[in-house]
């Protein structure tokens, strides 16, 4: 553990901790490559929520994809080539894809050409890609910023910690509804409630939300 160094104390609030922890990983110190990949939990899990269909669900939790992910990143950590928190993202997000690829393989019954067919791998990051975006706009932008595009991605991991504190009800009708972009009937069918009922946990939930994201800015 690394004492007397602010800067890597937080990462996702201070670019250059970040960029500090990926070179002690890179050096092969085994315990700040933990520290770093464990920042991304939440935001895997959110983008692995997204990305399972009924078939999977039955089979494999998010929890499941995110840990072999995590396990496989871990292992193959010396391969990656980037610098920056940035990069990490879109390693680690395809590492995530592979992991969805293969459970698509392993469980779900249809023959091997069907699955290609119908999750290849470009149709899993087109999906991912589109989930991050939604993720990145959950709650309004206060206004517009020269930096935002650059950053949203990493914008997303902090609205997917934020997503962590929220009760699993609130935080399965946000993904469903706004990661996901299921109607209200659809939502309601996948949690066994009334549309309007959901509606009404909908609207609660994004103000939950909000406080607890603009009290952790």
């Amino acid at each position: 553990m690394i004492m007397g160094d602010s800067s890597a104390v937080d990462p996702r609030t201070d670019q250059p901790g970040v960029e500090r922890l990926l070179s002690y990983a890179r050096g092969g110190d085994e315990q700040q490559l933990g520290r770093l990949l464990t920042l991304y939990r939440n935001y895997l899990t959110i983008l692995a929520t997204t990305q399972l269909d009924a078939r999977l669900r039955r089979r494999v939790s998010p929890s499941d994809l995110v840990q072999e992910a995590m396990l496989g990143a871990y292992r193959d950590f010396p391969k990656f080539r980037g610098s920056s928190e940035r990069e990490l993202l879109g390693w680690l997000r395809q590492i995530l894809i592979n992991c969805l690829h293969h459970a698509y393989e392993a469980h779900v019954q249809a023959s091997r050409r069907d699955i290609r067919r119908e999750v290849s791998l470009d149709d899993m990051n087109r999906a991912m890609d589109r989930s991050v975006m939604r993720l990145g706009h959950v709650l309004a932008d206060p206004g517009p910023s020269p930096s935002a595009p650059v950053r949203q991605r990493e914008r997303a991991v902090a609205l997917a910690d934020q997503l962590a504190k929220l009760k699993p009800d609130d935080r399965d009708v946000i993904v469903l509804r706004n990661l996901q972009g299921l109607s209200f009937e659809e939502v309601a069918e996948r949690m066994g409630r009334k549309p309007g009922a959901v509606r009404m946990l909908w609207l609660r939930a994004i103000e939950r939300f909000r406080q607890i994201y603009e009290a952790n800015p």
